[in-house]
């Protein structure tokens, strides 16, 4: 048999020539996520290219699948400017892992990251920038609204009760004294994020403070004050939700390293569902009058669509499913924990009649076995990250 050839040219290398005339990368990249900000993206652009003239920069808007044309704009902007990107993501959400995976698809040195509705001063990155060029020492440079001349603007009262809450609250898991922790405007060098981004939680909407609390070092900061202005365009993104996720990022970074806070989520989910089991299975046998068996066929029923959905709003709450989506995660939960309860019974049983066990150690064993089974399935079939 003739030997096969190659028809496969090799692959030239650039010469000394081409890359001299390739343009390197950019100096700085500008973080921007966005979530139905459509109306905000041609402003952000504008303002950038105001602010840093004579900057080699680029713009990467991380879009959580906007349904308001956000996406389209920033293409449209992208087909006119290299230095515009958009990284889509579908079937995920969240600020903080927007983040990350905007930092992660720049080369620049210096990356900074803020808010896509105007409401973060885009004037004060060329003075981040000369801080971190000209002081090789300081790792981060954070735009402050609680140092002397910054502000946080025309909140009302309970919003910067919540605010000041939240920021005492995140001093206390971080080692180094920031006046403003939750801070969302801020530039740093390519390195410090490095050090950090194996240990990050991705939970939440503060990246600023997940970064700083995995370090594996304290990191030196200067604080330059901003004026928090008004939203430009668009519906703000607070609500009771994210001060949910904002505890779930406290709780990973003090417990985290321990047990996932997303199985500490589950389980106490788990526990709520286990009270609604014994509540709906009293009224069906008492009030209605039912048979015990169809009354735990209904416990059971409405307990697992009560722990799925508390589960898809809490513990999954940057992957939660919507519409048919939401339908079919709710089949392979309710599948899954049908495996779990059956492994709940067998691993009780066994240990109760082999082990001569006590009734209560056998059952415990049990609900840990099946805990951690629903765990680790819905995680990897109903909840998956794409």
């Amino acid at each position: 048999m003739p030997p096969v050839k190659n028809t496969f040219a090799p692959v030239a290398r650039p010469t000394k020539e081409s890359r001299d005339a390739t343009p390197p990368g950019p100096e700085l990249s500008v973080i921007v996520p966005t979530r139905n900000e459509h109306d905000n993206v041609l402003p952000v652009y504008d303002a950038l290219c105001r602010t840093l003239q004579g900057i080699d920069w680029e713009a990467i808007f991380v879009d959580d699948d906007s349904h308001d044309g956000t996406t389209e704009a920033i293409y449209r902007l992208a087909s006119q400017d290299r230095r515009v990107r958009c990284i889509q993501r579908i079937g995920r959400r969240g600020l903080a892992s927007a983040c990350v995976e905007g930092i992660l698809a720049s080369c620049a040195p210096y990356v900074a990251v803020m808010d896509a509705d105007l409401q973060h001063d885009e004037q004060l990155l060329l003075h981040m920038l000369d801080t971190l060029k000209s002081e090789p020492i300081i790792d981060a440079v954070i735009g402050s609204r609680y140092v002397e001349h910054g502000s946080i603007g025309i909140w009302n009262r309970h919003r910067a009760w919540l605010s000041s809450l939240a920021t005492r609250m995140g001093r206390s898991i971080m080692r180094v004294p920031i006046t403003d922790p939750m801070s969302g405007f801020f530039m740093l060098r390519r390195e410090t994020f490095q050090r950090s981004m194996r240990h990050l939680s991705n939970i939440g909407f503060k990246i600023l403070l997940d970064i700083f609390a995995s370090s594996p070092r304290p990191l030196q900061v200067k604080e330059i004050p901003f004026q928090f202005r008004e939203r430009h365009a668009g519906q703000s993104k607070f609500d009771a939700l994210v001060g949910w996720e904002y505890l779930m990022l406290l709780a990973d970074k003090v417990i985290g390293h321990v047990i996932p806070i997303r199985f500490v989520v589950f389980a106490l989910v788990g526990g709520l569902g286990l009270v609604v089991h014994l509540a709906v299975l009293w009224l069906c046998l008492n009030p209605m009058q039912l048979t015990f068996e169809l009354s735990q066929a209904m416990a059971t029923g409405v307990a697992m669509i009560g722990n799925f959905t508390l589960n898809n709003l809490l513990t999954y709450h940057d992957r939660r499913l919507t519409g048919w989506g939401y339908v079919r995660g709710l089949l392979s939960f309710a599948l899954i924990c049908s495996f779990g309860a059956a492994a709940n019974v067998g691993i009780a049983t066994m240990l109760f009649s082999q082990q001569h066990s006590l009734w209560w150690v056998a059952g415990i064993a049990g609900a840990a076995m099946s805990a951690v089974w629903n765990y680790a399935m819905t995680s990897l079939l109903t909840w998956h990250s794409r």
